[in-house]
């Protein structure tokens, strides 16, 4: 460590003594937030537009922005998760400059900032600088191990080449078509393919300056300078260790040498007119003749020498050779575990946090990760790294290498040993549990996304007692009994064969060389064990197990495996019972004492690496299609959701509730997401069916008799089939417009076209009759004409809008109750863009549409100023807003949640430190009220929340429920409790539901220390 004149130095020892004392004090604590908005970020939406909408973000009392990756992304990212470069701020969004003005506008508003961090992946093409040095150089790239090839795969073809399937056809018409051009730029040579470009490997370069280098001697005599240094060049080219070199000292020398190399032949074409002229004329012979398939053949034989090999984008499934996210060709898997791609991704977003621009980060798709928990632990230990050398900084001094790498390590051993803060940094990991699944205790981290709260307080809305009737209908209606069950083992099966096959593949290789050292295992065929895979990952409950490099197996995951492995054996009888006997035992690491420590680190290689791939192989089976097939009521088919469990009990919110705020108190509670299928208030429109079993039967059936003149034969078959009429049914009654659009008008139209759209993204994620992959016109064509028929059928709409009034006006005090419940429950109320009015969007990209904020912060203003006026206008504007009509303007959600946000910003310890304490209410309505209770010191709070109010509405769903219970807080509450919304005080341990909601359609009662609201 270096220090400014007259400074002394500082040491690893005493700069981590500072450390701890700061930790003592409360300085390493990042802030938490008490509210999150998400906004998302695109070329259209920068960061200076973010700026604008600081003001409106505090006038609705958020704590946090909570934005997507801020990183710069592929040109024309509308999402920012293909990270082409760690180390710079997207200059779509607004580069450095931009993101200061959004930072300082954030600042002046008291608004942190949490942003979301993609580790795992990064999108690969140009503008990535080591994916282009990888497909470059191969092995002997300084970044080959930045990203997760598989450089000895099964395809011999392929050793030490990277597969990049991206041609529209297969590769030997693609190129005699002339589209793979060879071109030059200064001493560069690449491969153009349309907008991709890929660089020519520098020791191949010489096939190209080579040829015809004797008509050159001819031309400019064997002894002028210019071909001297050609040849020189090629010399050098030639010289340079070859691709498979892996020496770290070796690799340099080679990526120096190269681009000397490069320079000088830049140097050359500049001075020699006669060289230049000869290598663009060698360019246009390598290029060929369109109608000549022979003269393609240099330009062939020249690709044949790449580093990579380019193919049709079909064979990625069963070919490619490095992980991707999920079964996205353009999102390449980086290595985070190895420290140095770890550092070099992390540098800027951490300095970010040094400086107090960022206070938190969402990590995408943690499960991806070769080891999540040491992630989360260097995320945090980088944390309090960057907030040494703060410190160090104010000293006047600065952190050398060894030093800081001594300070990591105490840090490190700290963090262990609880020295120092675990979580310094506020981190959310995006980690989907599948049904009692818990997260592993050991990350460190402060929560989730919120999916699991997100399914949770959906299902509510779910009329469990009516799961048989709703089955039934859909049974009936499609022809044919669904197990979600089977249906999801069928897809991930399909997913194992079709797109993810190649991660299939590369495992049963790794599998089949462990069984070949064995003489136990040996003749286990690499089909037997291929086949063995699928089964097991097809039968898998859960994303993934979370085995550790260090060889640690808990009783969690041994329990998962070894469950597994007896439903894969149920399942396939006739594959020999000792291939499962041979997968547990090398799954659960339990090695033969005969083993040797390299045999045993390739059973643990594969282990870690079988964990990577069963959570893509779930997501794009159950979410990405069983959640598109499965349409039994598609409120519940959510991400984190469980579609075969038919509504979330009231007991069972509770109890989620509770161990959210007891194990992981940061994690969201989320409504509406930018993944999420269906919006909030979508969500619980469909859920309503679920209170009308019968009459929802019928009216599909009569639907159905009505629209059958809008469909089309399609190779024999109608179209739709019934399972899509039926999804577009539900798809109706969520997102219908209310008020109704006139007919022929921007809004009607408007409406049409995002259902279609709509429409033809579901059927293709279902892979039933068509799919992204092989498109089936005639069937999509024939589903829009369906759809806009149905939607310009009068005698359809004469039968379908006075049902869709009343779904919509339960929907709307559903939702209310959702905001509410969200309000009160442990963890940041997060709000996603725009759902503070009503939104009905669906899956992107029709939930990424542009907000109108002008209109929010006007409205904003508006509720403000009048509930400003004093309790009798406050009291007014709440019965006001909410009225059955004036319900539908969507000022009632704005108030509630402004309200709501306003007191957590002003209390935020009640609400993320409260205890947390189930109500029952009583009376005939006690089970359609949801309530709970938030203490801390003398701050309280009472969240009473409606729910399966459809039967309570009148027919027309015109006037508001009566409501006939009461309901009974704890003996001792402390009160008295005032209405954050229409101001009501109520006294006393039993409330009447009636007096809660005579002024608004939902309640939270707060009291703060000292009796003041």
């Amino acid at each position: 460590m270096s220090a400014s004149p007259g400074e002394p130095p500082l040491s690893s020892d005493a700069l981590y003594g500072e450390l701890r004392a700061a930790a003592k004090d409360g300085g390493c604590a990042s802030r938490r937030p008490a509210s999150t908005y998400r906004l998302q970020l695109t070329k259209d939406f920068t960061f200076d537009r973010a700026a604008e909408v600081a003001p409106y973000l505090h006038a609705l009392g958020v704590t946090d922005v909570y934005l997507s990756p801020i990183l710069e992304a592929a040109p024309g990212s509308t999402h920012g998760y293909d990270v082409v470069d760690h180390g710079r701020i997207s200059r779509e969004l607004g580069g450095d400059a931009g993101y200061a003005r959004l930072c300082e506008a954030l600042a002046r508003h008291g608004l942190g900032q949490l942003v979301d961090f993609v580790p795992n992946h990064m999108g690969v093409g140009p503008q990535n600088a080591w994916w282009m040095e990888v497909l470059e150089n191969g092995p002997s790239s300084r970044y080959a191990h930045f990203f997760d090839v598989d450089w000895r795969p099964l395809k011999a073809e392929l050793e030490n080449k990277v597969l990049v399937p991206i041609l529209g056809d297969q590769y030997g018409v693609v190129l005699e078509r002339g589209e793979l051009r060879l071109v030059r730029e200064g001493g560069s040579f690449f491969i153009t393919y349309f907008d991709h470009r890929f660089p020519v490997a520098p020791r191949q370069v010489p096939q190209v300056l080579a040829h015809r280098l004797e008509e050159l001697r001819e031309k400019l005599g064997s002894e002028e300078p210019s071909v001297w240094e050609l040849e020189s060049i090629c010399t050098s080219l030639v010289k340079l260790a070859p691709r498979s070199e892996t020496d770290p000292q070796k690799v340099a020398e080679r990526a120096r040498e190269k681009e000397v190399a490069k320079r000088r032949l830049a140097a050359l074409c500049e001075t020699s007119p006669a060289v230049r002229e000869h290598l663009d004329a060698n360019v246009a012979l390598f290029n060929g003749r369109v109608g000549d398939p022979r003269s393609f053949d240099l330009l062939d034989r020249l690709l044949d020498t790449q580093a990579y090999r380019l193919a049709f984008w079909r064979v990625a499934g069963e070919e490619i050779n490095y992980r991707r996210f999920f079964d996205v060709n353009g999102l390449a898997a980086i290595r985070m575990e190895d420290p140095r791609v770890f550092d070099e991704a992390h540098r800027l977003v951490l300095e970010l946090f040094r400086r107090g621009q960022v206070n938190g980060l969402r990590i995408d798709h943690p499960d991806g990760l070769y080891d999540p928990t040491a992630y989360f632990r260097r995320l945090q230990a980088s944390a309090l790294l960057a907030e040494a050398r703060a410190l160090a900084e104010r000293r006047g001094a600065r952190l050398e290498a060894a030093e800081e790498a001594a300070l990591r390590a105490r840090v490190e051993a700290g963090l262990a040993e609880g020295e120092l803060p675990p979580r310094p940094l506020f981190v959310l990991a995006e980690k989907i549990l599948s049904g009692r699944e818990r997260m592993p205790e050991s990350w460190a981290i402060d929560g989730t996304t919120g999916y699991e709260f997100l399914a949770a307080v959906s299902g509510l809305f779910v009329d469990g007692a009516a799961e048989e009737s709703v089955t039934e209908g859909y049974a009936r209606f499609i022809g044919l009994r669904e197990d979600f069950g089977d249906l999801a083992y069928r897809k991930k099966r399909l997913i194992t064969s079709s797109s993810m096959a190649s991660e299939i593949n590369m495992l049963a290789q790794r599998l089949n060389r462990i069984s070949e050292t064995n003489r136990r295992t040996r003749d286990f065929t690499l089909n037997e064990l291929r086949r063995a895979l699928v089964e097991f990952v097809s039968n898998f409950p859960i994303y993934r197990t979370y085995v550790t490099p260090e060889g640690e197996v808990d009783e969690r995951d041994r329990q998962y495996v070894e469950a597994t492995l007896q439903r894969a054996r149920r399942r396939s009888p006739v594959t020999d019972p000792s291939i499962y006997e041979f997968l547990r035992d090398v799954l659960l690491l339990r090695y033969p004492e005969a083993l040797s420590p390299a045999e045993r680190a390739e059973w643990l290689e594969f282990t870690l690496k079988l964990q990577q791939v069963t959570g893509p192989v779930t997501a794009k089976a159950l979410e990405d299609t069983a959640f598109y097939i499965y349409d039994r009521l598609v409120s519940l088919n959510e991400v984190g959701g469980e579609p075969r469990e038919f509504g979330t009990p009231p007991q069972a919110f509770h109890e989620l509730n509770a161990s959210r705020r007891e194990r992981w108190p940061g994690s969201l509670a989320a409504t509406s997401t930018h993944d999420t299928k269906r919006s909030e208030d979508v969500r619980v429109r469909v859920a309503a069916l679920s209170e009308v079993p019968r009459e929802w039967r019928a009216l599909t059936a009569r639907w159905h008799r009505q629209n059958r003149q809008f469909k089309t034969d399609v190779e024999g078959e109608p179209a739709p089939d019934r399972n899509d009429e039926y999804l577009l049914y539900q798809t109706l009654l969520g997102s219908y417009p209310d008020p109704p659009p006139r007919a022929g008008c921007g809004e009607a139209r408007c409406y049409l076209a995002r259902v279609t759209a709509y429409m033809q993204k579901a059927m293709r994620e279902a892979k039933v009759r068509t799919s992204w992959t092989h498109v089936d016109v005639g069937y999509e064509q024939a589903v829009t004409r369906f759809v806009e028929g149905v939607l310009a059928s009068g005698e359809f709409l004469e039968s379908f809008l006075p049902f869709a009034r009343r779904v919509a006006a339960a929907g709307r005090l559903s939702s209310l109750s959702q905001v509410a419940l969200k309000l009160g429950s442990p963890g940041p109320c997060d709000v996603y863009q725009g759902c503070e009015l009503w939104d009905l969007s669906l899956v992107d990209p029709d939930n990424r549409r542009p907000i109108d904020f002008t209109l929010r912060a006007r409205l904003v203003e508006e509720l403000a100023r009048r509930a400003g006026e004093g309790p009798a206008a406050r009291a007014a504007l709440a019965r006001e807003v909410s009225q059955p009509e004036a319900l539908r303007d969507g000022r009632a959600k704005l108030l509630l949640l402004r309200e709501g946000l306003l007191l957590r910003r002003e209390r935020p310890a009640l609400f993320l430190e409260g205890s947390y304490q189930p109500l029952a209410a009583e009376g005939p309505h006690a089970d359609r009220v949801v309530a709970f209770a938030r203490r801390r010191r003398g701050e309280a709070l009472v969240c009473v929340a409606p729910r399966l109010v459809l039967g309570l509405l009148d027919g027309a769903g015109a006037a508001a429920p009566r409501w006939d219970g009461r309901l009974v807080l704890p003996a001792g509450f402390p009160g008295p409790l005032v209405d954050i919304v229409t101001g009501a005080r109520h006294a006393g341990e039993t409330l009447a539901l009636s007096e809660l909601f005579a002024g608004f359609p939902v309640a939270l009662l707060a009291r703060v220390e000292g009796g003041r609201r």
